[in-house]
């Protein structure tokens, strides 16, 4: 009777297997839940590295920004002396030879400031004869001509300037239109 099975005895094999074939599939289950969580662990570090990217590179684009754009107010306020000079220099008679002396000096004053302006890359926006462009001058008026294309500066009241291509004051401007057509005049008389 060694050799053949108890009938007893084989319910108790088949419940053994059953328990050994349950702990696999949980055990298939825990493994596909885990790498589940592993990819999404994956996913949420190469955000945060990425996260961590961006910020610091803003970081350094607030940086150089920084710099690049610190003297922006005081460049700003120096534009007034400039403007000053500059209107000096335009009301100084020239053909006076006891204001000769002076108008000089205010001339070395004027073009060492701009030099000084340009050092720091402020650049002067001078736009007589060139095409209007709203996004560098303010027009202060418009006037018809026959000399210039129409939207095109005529005057230029106050040079505009800019900071590293950036504008720190639009230049105040006279634009040229089309003369008008003249009236057609009716011969009554016909």
């Amino acid at each position: 009777m060694s050799d053949e099975q108890n009938p007893a005895q084989e319910p108790e094999l088949a419940e053994q297997d059953t328990e050994q074939a349950q702990p696999e599939i949980d055990v298939n289950a825990r493994i596909e839940e885990l790498e589940a969580q592993l990819v999404e662990a994956k996913d949420q570090v190469i955000r945060a590295a990425a996260e961590v990217q961006n910020t610091r590179r803003r970081a350094e684009q607030d940086v150089q920004k920084a710099h690049k754009f610190a003297l922006e107010k005081f460049a700003g306020d120096l534009l007034a002396v400039v403007d000053s000079l500059e209107r000096g220099l335009e009301v100084a008679d020239a053909t006076n030879e006891t204001l000769r002396p002076m108008r000089e000096g205010m001339q070395l004053t004027f073009k060492q400031l701009l030099d000084t302006l340009r050092r720091y890359n402020v650049e002067r926006i001078d736009p007589h004869g060139q095409p209007f462009n709203p996004e560098l001058h303010q027009a202060m008026s418009i006037q018809e001509s026959t000399q210039a294309e129409p939207d095109s500066v005529l005057k230029v009241f106050q040079c505009g300037y800019s900071i590293n291509d950036r504008l720190l004051r639009p230049a105040m401007v006279v634009v040229s239109k089309a003369p008008a057509e003249p009236p057609v005049k009716i011969d009554e008389q016909a």
